[in-house]
């Protein structure tokens, strides 16, 4: 999941940044709101984190701008500000959520979780299709395509599929996926996860760009574009 950071104090850009890298989130981080908003428009990101009081453009002027734009990527405010009026533009003029300096990194996390869940939720309502980078699974025809190409996938391998682009950018473990792609319990010593995997990776990753399904040894998967 990439994460464009503004904001103009080092110590906390360090602080959210560091807590994200550790999470697997790759974060571009800028003090300046101009810089901000150059990055927003010309990058792809799945999330924003947006102080408001910046050198160059407020954060707010870059929100603004990016929903001109089109940008849809949700965008969470992060400021000092804490009156209900401040609260309420932001949220008017475009953000998608407003936090309170100081805050507690653990609900900034859990606000970009919901945000993505929702994020998803809209996707598949409404179009019935989640998107992960060039990959677009539709969940109502059973259909995926990676950079418009069609894959062929057997009924299980769409389920498969479908739960890592549904938790995407987040790891899911062997049991996760037994317990709610298979609904119910293998010998943990199985390697059924590992065979499938293997299988729609040569579908999905071989012969592309970049890989989406990545092993982080020693937990399970996760889907994602490996930007580091």
């Amino acid at each position: 999941m990439r994460v464009l950071l503004l904001e103009d104090d080092q110590q906390i850009a360090k602080f959210i940044s560091k807590g994200l890298h550790e999470l697997g989130y790759s974060v571009s981080h800028t003090a300046n709101g101009d810089e901000g908003l150059e990055l927003a428009l010309n990058e792809s990101f799945d999330v924003g984190i947006f102080d408001l009081m910046l050198p160059g453009a407020d954060g707010l002027t870059v929100i603004r701008r990016m929903r001109d734009k089109r940008i849809k990527f949700p965008a969470i405010i992060l400021s000092a500000k804490r009156s209900i009026d401040d609260r309420v533009r932001g949220l008017q003029l475009g953000g998608d959520d407003y936090m309170t300096k100081p805050f507690s990194f653990s609900e900034l996390v859990a606000r970009i979780q919901a945000l993505m869940r929702r994020m998803n939720r809209v996707n598949e309502e409404h179009e019935g299709i989640i998107v992960v980078e060039d990959l677009h699974i539709n969940i109502l025809t059973r259909e995926t395509f990676r950079s418009g190409k069609k894959i062929a996938l057997q009924p299980k391998e769409f389920s498969l599929l479908e739960f890592l682009a549904r938790h995407q950018g987040h790891v899911v473990t062997k049991t996760m996926i037994i317990e709610r792609v298979w609904n119910y319990s293998f010998d943990p010593q199985t390697n059924i996860v590992q065979a499938r995997i293997s299988k729609i990776r040569e579908k999905v990753d071989k012969g592309f760009e970049f890989p989406l399904i990545h092993t982080i040894r020693g937990l399970g998967y996760v889907m994602k574009r490996d930007y580091v």
